[in-house]
């Protein structure tokens, strides 16, 4: 039965070719190409489930795997060369930098998606019978499932969370874990496991146990039972992610233990089946009040390096604080070294636009990379952006970090820039007319979102409730400083800037050498970085010879500028854009519609930013409207 549904799963990376209009994201393309391909299962041939792809001079096509996931991966390699017209006579191998390469989606039980910008849930408060979407009349809900797997396998994701970090305890009750194992099954024939987020006090929370201490025997084996129960009805399950302790949520410090005890206890129980506990060290508060926020991880976790079990995986932001349009690398990363480590991303544009801003995010994770090898990782992460939208990311250049994340998970040494051509070519067209003009504006749009939001190492300055517009003057008494705007800016007549150096907080610290050295003192410290780690004076002369103060305004309107000119190009692009699948122009309209409301939004973050830091530098603004 399970070769026979991959069998089936396999002639289904060549059906249903779709009109470019958004829904059928990247694949439109994969189904137009001749079928030229064959694939061939041989044990032991290729390392895990990589592949080896071989093209004769005469264009015949040949996949060897040594998994059925491998054989997926490679002909959907082949068929992407063939669209972008890179095949060639070639025997190449092909195999996934990381083991773990997954989705994290925040949905909630009732449909609802923390952080989610394009519509509802595709897995809760949905109609998935029959449970397998190879069923003769499978449910529109269950159809659009195995779109979404089969676009995940294209570009080798193999792994889906499939509820929010804040979980509810209800998530591993009998019904929702049948509802687990439904989609499993329709994800299952693309390669893609199942995870679940899990309340750390969740058989407390439900009733069977009194406490929730993780080396409370009682507690202990609760667990042990909901794991073999849940691998009794998902084989395959992967394991679970755990938010524990970090805003409000229960963990091991509400019964005076450690994160590994907690940790450990979880890993315990999914040992004898082959799951993994993918435990985040996205905390603060809990432990270390008053401490600066970005210093939490290291302090939490650090004497904790070597004592988590072999299938306990830390899962850590990209940053030290929370997906920021920039921020430094987390030093959790330099600090521990006897415990494996897996990178988590954002792909949902929580602080960089959401999706209403073209904003590609592949430039930010090769940035990344650059710090933090993936030799030393062991997978990554990526907090998903789909959502039930026709076109599944809201904005449809949205669908290029999806894009993005699943091709640098496969393989980080890709160039953002090949993967935004790639992108371009395979959503839209491939004509170099087009190509190129749009990869400019994708390959600028990051670094035009900081300078127009938070430039120079400004973060955290976002509106309280949507982390949408500009708030820098956001102070609420009955919120935790650490979550107010001004803690971060800390703006005064003096200057602006966080003061982390050894003389400041001290979270210089934590970074490697030459880091430290580097970020520690003023004339050294990249500009990017700087109002990250010091706190400037508004006069202070920077490299280019500008006050701080007039590189500040320069930014801002920079970004503006740069924004306010993606609309001309995108209307010269229309005739070519339309020509190619989108000829009632929906999806045209859609983007220039929204790059209209980005730059409106870019103006107001200037705009706002420049009026309020001007009254501390006793500065009026240039180009900025009065606020």
């Amino acid at each position: 039965m399970k070769k026979s549904v991959f069998l089936f799963a396999l002639l289904f990376v060549s059906a249903f070719a779709f009109a470019n209009d958004g829904h059928s994201l990247w694949l439109g393309r994969f189904a137009k190409q001749p079928d030229n391909i064959t694939t061939e299962f041989v044990k032991g041939s290729v390392t895990g489930d990589g592949f080896r792809l071989t093209c004769t001079t005469d264009g015949h096509v040949k996949v060897v795997a040594a998994t059925q996931a491998g054989l997926i991966y490679g002909r959907f390699e082949a068929q992407r060369m063939q669209a972008l017209g890179t095949l060639h006579a070639m025997d190449s191998t092909f195999v996934p930098a990381f083991k773990y390469r997954l989705l994290n989606h925040w949905d909630n039980l009732d449909g609802s998606i923390e952080r989610g910008y394009a519509g509802r849930s595709i897995f809760w408060n949905c109609n998935l019978r029959p449970a397998s979407f190879f069923t003769r009349h499978p449910s529109p809900q269950a159809v659009r499932l195995n779109e979404y797997a089969k676009a995940n396998a294209s570009v080798g994701i193999n792994g889906v969370v499939l509820n929010n970090v804040n979980a509810s305890p209800k998530m591993l009750t009998k019904a929702y874990i049948d509802s687990v194992r439904m989609i499993a099954n329709i994800l299952r024939p693309w390669g893609i496991r199942v995870y679940l987020s899990v309340n750390f006090g969740t058989p407390k929370a439900l009733g069977y146990t009194s406490t929730a201490d993780p080396l409370d025997p009682q507690v202990r084996l609760w667990w042990r039972k909901k794991a073999d129960e849940i691998y009794k009805m998902i084989p395959d399950f992967g394991g679970f992610l755990v938010k524990a302790n970090s805003e409000g949520q229960p963990g091991p410090f509400d019964y005076g233990r450690s994160h590994a005890d907690g940790a450990n206890m979880l890993a315990d129980a999914l040992k004898p089946h082959g799951g993994i506990v993918m435990w985040r060290s996205f905390v603060y508060g809990a432990k270390h009040k008053g401490e600066d926020r970005v210093m939490q991880a290291v302090s939490e976790f650090k004497d904790l390096d070597g004592q988590f079990s072999d299938n306990v995986i830390l899962q850590s932001k990209n940053g030290p604080l929370d997906f920021q349009p920039r921020e430094p690398y987390a030093p959790i990363f330099d600090n521990m070294q006897a415990t494996q480590q897996m990178a988590e991303f954002q792909i949902t544009q929580e602080y960089t636009g959401q999706s209403k801003h073209l904003v590609y995010l592949g430039t930010m994770w090769k940035e990344f990379f650059h710090y933090v090898s993936p030799q030393k990782l062991l997978g990554i992460a990526g907090v998903s952006n789909v959502g039930s939208d026709e076109n599944w990311c809201g904005h449809d250049f949205s669908q290029a970090n999806w894009y993005a994340f699943g091709r640098l998970a496969w393989n980080p040494n890709l160039t953002a820039e090949q993967i935004a051509s790639e992108w371009i070519g395979l959503t839209f067209n491939n004509n170099p007319r087009f190509v190129e003009p749009v990869r400019n504006i994708m390959m600028r749009s990051r670094e035009d979102c900081v300078n127009y939001m938070m430039p120079l190492g400004l973060h955290h300055i976002f509106k309280f409730d949507h982390h949408y517009g500009p708030e820098p003057d956001g102070f609420k008494a009955e919120y935790p400083i650490e979550w107010c705007p001004v803690y971060y800016h800390k703006a005064d007549s003096l200057g602006i800037g966080f003061n982390r150096t050894s003389q400041g907080s001290g979270a210089v610290n934590q970074y490697r050498e030459p880091y430290k050295s580097l970020y520690n003192d003023i004339n050294t410290c990249p500009d990017r970085y700087l109002l990250w780690f010091h706190h400037v004076a508004w006069n202070y002369v920077m490299s280019n010879g500008l006050t701080l103060w007039d590189n500040i305004q320069q930014h801002y309107n920079q970004g503006v500028s740069a924004v306010e000119a993606y609309l001309p190009v995108w209307q010269e692009l229309k005739a070519l854009e339309t020509a190619d699948g989108d000829n009632d122009g929906a999806r045209w309209n859609r983007v220039a519609e929204l790059l209209k409301v980005q730059a409106d939004n870019a103006r107001e973050w200037r705009d706002v930013c420049l009026n309020y830091f001007g009254q501390f530098a006793h500065k009026a603004p240039r180009n900025a409207n009065s606020h």
